[in-house]
């Protein structure tokens, strides 16, 4: 597993097909930009470090998340593929 630093996040993409079906069974499909680009935080950082002292970071271990997704940096270790982010690249926490 990965051990995040400073204000770097590590999230695990959900999976999406990027397909809508319409009621008369038309599927229409999505460009990539224009999916919802959601994950689940694995890890966090300790937060980034601001006149000798940590900020707390915003978001926490098992939230959903959205992201920015040109702004990834992907990591695959052990057959799994991981995103690294900065926490400022984060956009939102998805509540159910």
């Amino acid at each position: 597993m990965l051990k995040p630093l400073n204000d770097q996040v590590v999230l695990e993409k959900e999976e999406t097909t990027g397909e809508t079906t319409t009621s008369s069974g038309i599927v229409l499909t999505n460009d990539k930009e224009d999916r919802q680009v959601i994950a689940k935080v694995l890890a966090v950082g300790p937060g980034k470090l601001t006149d000798g002292s940590r900020e707390p970071m915003s978001v926490k271990v098992g939230e959903r998340v959205v992201f920015k997704s040109y702004a990834s940096t992907d990591v695959t270790l052990d057959d799994t593929t991981y995103m690294v982010v900065k926490e400022s690249d984060i956009l939102a926490v998805v509540e159910a």
